[in-house]
């Protein structure tokens, strides 16, 4: 089955951009899921159980190096790469 993922981080720190960069370069690292960044958040296209174990995965990694934080999830059934017009692949993907 096939899943995509809205991912929005909300590191609960004044400084939140190292939290976010090292989410997403994690995220990066896995293969197989196709990574794409926006203004706003960081969309997940792949396999349901590929994303959902890089979830479980770098959600406590971002919590054990970074403390606190606060993710939202949009979860989608389908591939859904065609429908957001401001989601583009990441060139370091």
């Amino acid at each position: 089955m096939k899943l995509s993922v809205e991912v929005i981080l909300y590191p609960l720190n004044a400084d939140y951009t190292p939290a976010i960069d090292a989410f997403i370069d994690r995220a990066k690292s896995h293969d197989r899921v196709e990574v794409r960044c926006t203004d706003l958040s960081t969309q997940l296209f792949g396999d349901y159980d590929l994303i959902m174990d890089l979830l479980k995965e770098e959600v406590r990694a971002t919590w054990d190096a970074f403390g606190d934080g606060a993710f939202v999830l949009k979860l989608l059934p389908g591939d859904l790469r065609g429908i957001a017009p401001d989601s583009k692949p990441d060139s370091n993907a």
